[in-house]
């Protein structure tokens, strides 16, 4: 009894171990054939691929290759250099003046515009050069009390030493800058000399007088006006030469009524700009006043 069920446990083991053997060599099969149909997939999308493109290579004559080198001198011999170099040293510059236009505080350039505004209230209306100089020397003051209180801490603006310090630089680099930002700009003077190169004891020219001749009665005086009461105002009354004028009072003291003003003065404007008046009047052009 036990010699048959040792035999038929023997049997069992032998065919456990045929049938694991067979299931692995399937296995190692089905992977096989995978590999293979994936190497034949793959093969098969490449061989479809499109190819990498052929590059071409020109091919440049000697005569092509100097006329092109020919182009490049000539395009760089046209290069503005010293434009370039002009526009770069202007940015530096400009670089420069933006690191020093450091915008001073509200408080403190408001201070500066009541001390400007006060040291001119004081010129009073005075010619714009000697308010020129009056801002040259306030700011030649204030940049010493800056710089004294940058390096002493005492300053008689009662200015801090970051104050003091900006305050400085924007004196002594940004004047104009300043000025523009505190809305203050006095118009420089323009020197005017007039010159005479006409020969000594040459006779002087005399004014010719549009027109026809005056009359002898008329007494013409150049350049002259007197005061008076107004006979006729020159405002409204408009004649084309100073002939027409001098008649016009000449014939205004004859037509006179008794007790009326009678012209002994006649004024006239031929200036197109405009001609001087002692009174508060403007004398135009083609005016004619006549006076008493």
């Amino acid at each position: 009894m036990a010699r048959g069920i040792a035999r038929a446990a023997s049997f069992g083991g032998r065919a456990t171990a045929a049938g694991w053997f067979s299931y692995r060599r399937i296995t190692v099969a089905v992977c096989l054939a995978n590999l293979v149909v994936a190497l034949l997939v793959l093969r098969s999308l490449t061989s479809f691929a499109p190819g990498p493109k052929r590059v071409e290579v020109v091919q440049y004559t000697e005569e092509q290759i100097r006329r092109v080198e020919e182009s490049i001198r000539i395009r760089r011999e046209a290069e503005p250099v010293e434009l370039v170099q002009a526009v770069k040293k202007l940015q530096k510059v400009f670089a420069r003046e933006e690191k020093r236009r450091k915008e001073l505080p509200l408080e403190l350039k408001l201070r500066v515009s009541y001390e400007l505004v006060g040291r001119l209230n004081k010129l009073g209306d005075n010619g714009s050069a000697i308010q020129q100089r009056a801002l040259e020397s306030w700011r030649v003051e204030t940049l010493k009390d800056a710089k004294s209180a940058s390096t002493q801490n005492s300053s008689n603006l009662g200015l801090s030493s970051e104050e003091a310090r900006l305050l400085k630089r924007a004196l002594e680099f940004n004047w104009h800058g300043l000025l523009e930002d505190i809305g203050l700009w006095i118009s420089p003077e323009v020197p005017h000399t007039e010159h005479d190169d006409k020969p000594e004891n040459e006779p002087e020219e005399e004014e010719i007088i549009a027109g026809p001749p005056l009359h002898p009665q008329c007494n013409t005086e150049l350049h002259a006006d007197y005061g008076g009461a107004a006979v006729r105002w020159g405002l409204t009354h408009h004649k084309e030469s100073a002939a027409d004028c001098c008649q016009a009072c000449l014939d205004q003291a004859r037509n006179a009524k008794p007790g009326e003003l009678k012209c002994n003065i006649w004024v006239y404007c031929p200036s197109e700009f405009g001609c001087y008046s002692p009174d508060k009047y403007e004398h135009k052009h083609q005016e004619c006043w006549l006076k008493q």
